[in-house]
């Protein structure tokens, strides 16, 4: 029998179970053992920002040129939108939980081997590598937190979540202070061992994230609804002894035809077909805020360093990624309460028209400070939007192509922001570097900020308001016995 035809069909009341489920110790160890992820990222991403001197010298680096610093986050990007695409099917095909552990697998293994690097080839496949691993994850670590979290908290926690790369973007900067001073350690020593680190880190989080379960959404639409049952038990159970708390029965049932595989020909009608209007949203929201971090973020310490006298970078990039926690921790639960379409509009538009401020501001009165204070407000609110584009790319499409969802908008946004972002920006340093003048770099700014707030605008009138509304409800599975049109039932308040 083919895997995609149906292989039974079920009445269940788990999402129904799963969202009405109180706030739990057990609901941190998903936190905990998923969203940690972002932090390695964030210590990756910070690491290489802040090493990019050590890496330079022939003798205790790798003779790597300013060009090839730039070339390098673009192959770590470029890694991680093949493997967001090339994990995210099979995130959809083969369960969350085997590719959340096979991915941060990918990560380590090119983050071990990046520390061994011995030539600017070597470092450049490393990057690949690590980066690939850090796309699969943003499909199956996304998707697997959207339906293991109750739609009451899920806006704040997954905002919250994306939120933390931001954590270990200061504990990444944090950490290259000392690992790039000459007097404290060898530099050759201090940058291969700021690799290493990472990979440390990354086998903790594997250890805690063996005992975070497969989803029982996934479970129950492939054909293996006992496992979900028993899971779903086996939570309620923990739940009520942590809480103390009595859960209550449910009524809201949802009908599947069981299938052991959806097609990608049928997940590429849903996405472009079905849900042109989420299709358009996602690509503007994912494309703005690409450009925007990647652009500003992978030229910020070099803008320090170059045009105004800074040495140590690493104290503006930890303030800097402080203010883009905070701005994610307390913006987030405002996606559950003021809704998803207001918070994504206003945080898209107000942070695109700062950085246009920010790009006429620059000139010779410029100051690190100056420019570190107006990134810190800038995306304390680009923050928690860029956080939401995840989000709203998660939990507005049917569950059997999410991961590949989030795989796609998050592939594209980054092709276009993360790869062209880099190439770009570096293009305008060089040309300001030779004129002396920092303004060299606000036409960078100003294409930025346009794109940021035009994903706003699309937000305004595309925006689906997702909060608090059980996944099913804002996209019903392609398996359910009723399927749903884009034009048919929505959330009652939408």
């Amino acid at each position: 029998m083919a895997d995609n035809v149906e292989t039974g069909r079920i009445t269940t009341d788990i999402p129904a179970r799963m969202d009405r489920l109180p706030w739990s110790k057990w609901h941190w160890l998903i936190v905990v053992g998923l969203g940690t992820v972002w932090i390695l990222d964030g210590i990756e991403v910070t690491i290489v920002g802040s090493l990019s001197a050590a890496l330079e010298p022939e003798g205790t680096g790798l003779g790597l040129s300013a060009y090839d610093v730039g070339l390098a986050g673009a192959i770590y990007v470029t890694g991680a939108c093949l493997g967001a695409l090339f994990f995210g099917q099979l995130t959809d095909r083969f369960g969350r939980k085997k590719l959340f552990m096979i991915t941060l697998g990918v990560y380590t293994f090119g983050t071990v081997l990046t520390a061994f690097s011995m030539n600017p080839l070597w470092y450049f496949v490393c990057r690949g590598i690590t980066g690939a691993g850090i796309g699969g994850e943003y499909a199956a670590i996304n998707s697997a937190i959207d339906e293991l979290i109750p739609a009451k908290y899920r806006g704040r926690i997954d905002i919250s979540i994306n939120g933390s790369f931001w954590v270990g973007a200061a504990g990444g900067a944090l950490l290259t202070i000392p690992l790039t001073d000459p007097t404290i350690i060898n530099p050759e020593l201090g940058w291969r061992s700021a690799f290493a680190l990472g990979a440390i880190l990354a086998f903790g989080v594997l250890l805690v994230r063996r005992t975070v379960p497969e989803s029982p959404r996934w479970l129950f639409i492939h054909g293996r609804e006992e496992e979900a049952e028993e899971i779903v038990r086996d939570i309620e159970q923990r739940v009520e002894r942590e809480t103390g708390q009595s859960l209550p029965s449910v009524t809201e049932t949802l009908t599947i035809r069981q299938r052991k595989t959806i097609p990608l020909t049928t997940i590429a009608s849903t996405v472009f077909t079905l849900y042109p209007r989420r299709t358009i949203l996602c690509l503007s929201l994912f494309v703005g805020q690409a450009f925007l971090y990647n652009a500003f973020f992978f030229t910020y310490g070099s803008s320090l360093e170059t045009f105004l006298g800074v040495t140590q970078v690493g104290y503006y990039i930890v303030a800097f990624a402080l203010s883009n926690f905070l701005g994610a921790l307390l913006l987030g639960t405002l996606f559950d309460t003021v809704g998803r379409v207001k918070m994504l509009a206003g945080t898209y538009i107000l942070s695109g028209a700062l950085l246009a401020v920010a790009g006429f501001m620059l000139g010779p009165d410029m100051t690190a400070m100056t420019l570190t204070i107006l990134g810190m407000v800038i995306f304390f609110f680009a923050s928690a939007g860029a956080s939401a584009a995840y989000l709203t790319a998660s939990e507005i499409f049917p569950m059997e192509t999410r991961a590949l969802c989030i795989a796609f908008f998050y592939a594209i946004g980054t092709a276009a922001g993360g790869i062209a972002g880099p190439l770009y920006f570096g293009k305008l340093i060089e040309d300001a570097t030779a004129s002396g003048d920092i303004a060299g770099i606000a036409p960078g700014y100003f294409v930025g900020a346009a794109l940021m707030i035009a994903g706003g605008i699309v937000a305004i009138f595309l925006g689906v308001h997702a909060e608090q509304e059980t996944l099913e409800n804002i996209a019903k599975p392609l398996t359910a016995e009723d399927d749903l049109d884009e034009s048919g039932p929505q959330p009652a308040h939408a």
